[in-house]
């Protein structure tokens, strides 16, 4: 048996361990399936695609508010709203069996990330370590709490890992994908500069040109869908879209953020003004990433661990978004200089 056809079997058996262990871990022995996600996020997530279907725009609802106090808007990009329309417009309309369509959907993206992220150590042929990297997030306890709360996290945390691992050899693909992780939920979006970082570092020439195509492919899809409702009502679709940053400081787990402490003693520091510490941070990352000091993985770890540190607002899903980067640091491929 040759090398190669040995890697190819002991690649497939671990998929299958992946996927095995994937479904019977949460359907069978934790039984999330059983759980009830009563009002949490994913309810409005079918709530907004009713409305899509009566007719209601999903993002006019925020010009009856004041950008500061949430009522559950539509802060999303449409995608995951108009899918949700659609499974609903095929006939699955009730809540419960909304979603017994959408869990099994939701698992097959989970477990997909947990093979993407052994495919990067199987290509170094650390396929040990690859089984411990799928095994650490598919089993991680944020993870399994995406699951119980059946929230839409793993579509698009999928399609980001899928962007980053074809970034170097299909760019115009990869840059789509981020691009519809984005029209799904919009919380990588602070790695924009650094996706335009990389598409100026992976130029062979005309790198500004090659900055602008980068930039197209990325809005592409998010523009398209959005562009109905930003037809619709603009004022609502762009205010829906700004709420996270002008919203008030608010946490779901007891640790306040750095802008919700310093707001009680400085009223004023608020909204936009809010976010400048988390900027700051995430500028020198980009400076970092610029000066090839730091790898794509390392780059997205960081800026997404920032964003959960110093973010106005704090939901225990958001963890789930650093969990796949925390091994796969080590499969960066820049040689970092230490002169």
């Amino acid at each position: 048996m040759t090398v190669v056809k040995s890697r190819k079997i002991i690649a497939v058996l671990c998929i299958c361990l992946i996927v095995i262990f994937g479904i019977v871990v949460n359907v069978k022995l934790l039984n999330l399936w059983e759980y009830d996600p009563g009002g949490n996020d994913i309810y409005y997530t079918w709530l907004e695609g009713k409305r899509l279907l009566a007719g209601e725009n999903p993002y006019a609802r925020v010009l009856a508010g004041n950008m500061r106090e949430n009522d559950k808007y539509a802060t999303y990009f449409p995608l995951f709203y108009l899918l949700s329309a659609l499974t609903q417009w095929i006939g699955f309309r009730d809540y419960s069996t909304w979603l017994e369509v959408w869990r099994p959907i939701f698992l097959a993206f989970n477990i997909g990330i947990g093979i993407l992220i052994f495919y990067h150590f199987y290509q170094d042929r650390l396929w040990l370590l690859g089984l411990f990297a799928a095994f650490f997030w598919l089993f991680s306890r944020w993870t399994i709490h995406v699951t119980k709360i059946v929230h839409i996290e793993f579509i698009p945390i999928f399609l980001l890992l899928l962007s980053l691992t074809l970034i170097s050899r299909r760019k115009e693909l990869s840059f789509l994908l981020y691009g519809c992780s984005l029209a799904i939920k919009q919380i990588a979006i602070f790695l924009l500069p650094l996706y335009l970082i990389w598409a100026w570092q992976l130029a062979e020439e005309n790198k500004f040109k090659a900055v602008i195509k980068a930039l197209f492919y990325i809005i592409l899809i998010p523009a398209i869908l959005s562009l109905p409702f930003i037809l619709w009502n603009a004022e609502g679709f762009f205010k829906s879209i700004l709420f996270s940053a002008t919203r008030l400081p608010s946490s779901h787990v007891s640790a306040a953020s750095l802008d919700a402490l310093l707001r009680d003693s400085y009223p004023a520091f608020v909204g936009i003004k809010a976010k400048l510490p988390m900027l700051f941070l995430m500028g020198l990352i980009f400076l970092s990433s610029i000066q090839k000091t730091i790898g794509i993985y390392t780059s997205v770890l960081l800026m997404m661990a920032v964003f959960i540190n110093f973010n106005s607002v704090l939901f225990l899903q958001y963890f789930s978004w650093i969990v796949p980067f925390i091994p796969l640091v080590l499969c960066d491929r820049y040689i970092i200089s230490r002169e």
